[in-house]
Formats: C-alpha cells, sequence, structure tokens
C-alpha cells in the first residue's frame, strides 16, 4: 500500500565524551500505543563492547527460512533489473547487493533485539517500524521479510523509489509494509505519524544530527532510535549529542556489527526516547539538513 501524503513534491544514558573514551579498539499500517514505562539500566561499556565485537560465524541469510530466502533473492532480482533505469544502488551485481546490502540490514536485528529487551520491554515480535528514508528498501523491506510480525513502513520522499518499493511489495507479497512518499519533517509533524513508532531506523540517510530530527520526532516515549552507521563514527555521534538531548531521547548503546564493508566492521547507534519531543521539532522541510542541531 501506497501512501502520498507529500505536499509540494515533484513526483542508562552516559555523556557520549565519556562514552566513546572508553571504547576498546576495533577489530577486523500504523497502530496506537501507550507508553510503556522505562526501566533504566545503567550500561555496562565493557561488557557491551565485548558482545559487540564477537564475530558472527555465519552468515546472517542463512539463518531465514526458505521462504524468506526466495523473497530475498526475488528482491535482489527486482532492485537490479529497476537498477539499470533508474538509480537505486552503485552496486550491479548480485553477490554484492547480498553482501553490503542484505547482510548489513539483517545485521543489526540482533543490536536493536538486545537494546530493545534491555530498554524498553515488552514483546520484540510484534513491534511498528518506521525506515526513514528508505530508498530502495534498506534495511526496512529486509527487516519486513526477516521479521514477519512486524508493521513496518517505508517512508521515502521520491516518487520513483516509491514506484519501485510498490512493485517489490507486491511482487514478493509482503503483507506487513506500507509505503509512505513525504518528507521526514513533513511525517513528524502530522499527529497519526507522530510519536506512534517503537523503532525507527536510518541506514545511508544523512549525519546523526540530521537523523536525530528527522527520526525521533516519531519514536514513541520508551522506544528506539537506530542509526546504521560506518566504522568508527566517534566523533559524528559527539557532534550530535546536543541534537538527541533535544528530540528527548539518549545514547544508550553503540554496537559494532561484523560488515562486507571495506573496514569490516559496521556500527549500529541506538538512542532510547525518553520524554515527548518539543512541538517545534522537527523544524520545516530542508532545515534540518540546511542548518543542524
Amino acid at each position: 500500500m501506497l501512501i502520498s501524503l507529500a505536499r509540494g513534491l515533484p513526483s542508562a544514558p552516559v555523556s557520549v565524551g565519556t562514552f566513546f573514551k572508553h571504547l576498546p579498539p576495533l577489530r577486523s499500517s500504523l497502530l496506537k500505543f501507550k507508553p510503556i514505562p522505562i526501566r533504566r539500566t545503567i550500561l555496562s561499556l565493557s561488557s557491551a563492547f565485548n558482545d559487540a565485537s564477537a564475530a558472527v560465524d555465519c552468515s546472517h541469510f542463512q539463518t531465514l527460512n526458505s521462504h524468506q530466502k526466495n523473497q530475498v533473492r526475488l528482491y535482489i532480482g527486482s532492485l537490479l533489473q529497476w537498477n539499470q533505469k533508474m538509480n537505486l544502488t552503485a552496486v550491479k551485481e548480485e553477490n554484492e547487493v547480498m553482501e553490503r546490502h542484505v547482510e548489513d540490514s539483517l545485521a543489526i536485528i540482533e543490536p536493536v533485539r538486545n537494546s530493545y529487551m534491555l530498554h524498553c520491554g515488552g514483546s520484540f515480535e510484534n513491534l511498528s517500524v518506521v525506515d526513514v528514508g528508505s530508498g530502495a528498501g534498506l534495511p526496512g523491506l529486509v527487516l519486513a521479510i526477516a521479521c514477519p510480525g512486524w508493521k513496518v513502513t517505508l517512508l521515502e520522499s521520491m516518487n520513483k523509489r516509491c514506484n519501485f518499493l510498490e512493485h517489490v511489495v507486491d511482487l514478493i507479497g509482503l503483507q506487513n509494509v506500507q509505503i509512505v512518499r513525504d518528507r521526514a519533517e513533513n511525517l513528524g509533524q502530522n499527529l497519526d505519524f507522530r510519536e506512534n513508532f517503537d523503532i525507527a531506523v536510518a541506514r545511508a540517510v544523512a549525519e546523526m544530527r540530521v537523523l536525530a530530527e528527522y527520526c525521533l520526532p516519531l519514536v514513541r516515549v520508551g522506544g528506539l532510535f537506530v542509526a546504521a552507521k560506518g566504522h568508527d563514527p566517534k566523533e559524528e555521534v559527539a557532534n550530535a549529542e546536543r541534537a538527541i538531548s533535544l528530540m528527548g531521547a539518549s545514547l544508550v548503546q553503540t554496537y559494532l556489527v561484523e560488515s562486507h564493508s571495506k573496514y569490516g566492521q559496521r556500527t549500529a547507534v541506538i538512542c532510547l526516547k525518553d520524554t515527548p519531543t518539543p512541538g517545534r521539532y522537527p523544524r520545516a522541510p530542508g532545515t534540518p539538513s540546511k542548518l543542524p542541531l
């Protein structure tokens, strides 16, 4: 289902400084929710990063059942076919899509599960998730395949990309996905969407200061914002400390995940929504990227 909401579109908290000081070296659909009381637990930095840096011996794809694997293959085939006529990804080969996109998307499930169970409580099986700036459906569409109990909203402002997402969702037969064509700044001020999601995710969209303003207004109090970042986002996350706080959230974990990128590691930056986001955020479309907080 494609929902177009576009107006005027062409088609336990720790200070960031202390948090990163103690980092070990890196190694080579809509539902209304009642706020869940937050059970704050001070994060053990040493144990968190020991667990985070543990190598994953097997492919995340291999953990899927046969039906899910077939859905992923159909998705990859459609992505490469449509990519010949529009810019969806710089990757041109099936194995590269699997390694660099599908595996990276699946890799964030474990850290999200761990953080959600620790900080948010409740079931992890039936969540409302928004993928902000979904693009070609990464990571949201892959998460919808791997977690069929989730209700996933793919938020994308470009009409051509929404057309692709609509096509592939119909082809695969996903019943747990809706596509919304709009900007994050507009959706964050729409009361049908604002603070209605358990989790907001974003991958390869913008820097953390901007992402915080895009994503956190959509997350319910007690929910999570998850940014998929590169191998060493220390400076970027430190610069975003003020923006994260202004949105009513705090950094709770930075989780290292194995990746097929050239550095062999990527980072899931996870924030907990502590209090409602002030009504003035997000600001008007275009402002967060032009004037980051």
